[in-house]
């Protein structure tokens, strides 16, 4: 699979960049696809919610009202969750969403991710790139290039590379990461994907085991 390699002006190199069919042409899995989205979302949870039960409520602990005779429902402790003040009934308490997933499955919905996006047309190579200098302007000039402004895009990058990461910090609608942090989520969740040929290396390596 054939794709044109631009340069950070937008422009064509004239070379050409080799994406694997086994990552990029692939039959898409939805279903490993759904998992592995589910899991990245479990895993942003913090799970520390928490509310008062009857038994964590400070209050008396006398029978509020005698047992027979009231024409009422009986009741014992002030601290019921049918009262106002008193404990909730089956309230939230803390617990850990994560689940197991197996790698393979992990890979495969990677894979299916990125094949989505190539049969989209909304895969880009671009030539690897570096800034002097941190600076925003940097960054957007590069996005505007690429007609990236007003859409969601992810930035792969071969290696780390600090100048480029922290140039597009302070875009909210642009994200840099490394080969070696893609995801499911973060591939989907973009308009556009824009790989760097040195990630292209590292991307069909971990994904071909």
């Amino acid at each position: 699979m054939k794709v044109a390699v631009l340069d950070i002006n937008g422009k064509d190199t004239g070379r050409k960049a080799d994406l694997s069919k086994d990552v990029f042409a692939i039959e898409p899995n939805n279903h490993a696809v759904y998992l592995d989205v589910k899991q990245y979302l479990a895993n942003q949870r913090q799970g520390t919610h928490k509310s008062k039960e009857r038994g964590e409520i400070s209050g008396s602990t006398r029978k509020i009202k005698k047992q027979k005779g009231t024409g009422t429902a009986r009741a014992g402790s002030i601290k019921s969750g049918i009262f106002k003040g008193g404990g909730r009934m089956f309230g939230p308490r803390p617990r850990n969403y994560s689940f197991k997933l197996n790698k393979n499955v992990k890979r495969l919905a990677r894979k299916s991710a990125l094949s989505i996006k190539a049969g989209e047309k909304s895969i880009v190579v671009l030539e690897d790139f570096n800034f002097d200098t941190v600076k925003t302007k940097n960054f957007t000039a590069v996005l505007k290039a690429l007609n990236l402004e007003n859409k969601k895009s992810l930035f792969v990058l071969g290696g780390a590379n600090n100048n480029v990461y922290l140039s597009s910090r302070n875009l909210k609608s642009s994200e840099v990461i490394m080969s070696s942090e893609i995801s499911t989520y973060k591939i989907l969740n973009a308009n556009q994907v824009v790989l760097l040929e040195g990630a292209l290396a590292g991307i069909e390596t971990n994904l071909s085991k």
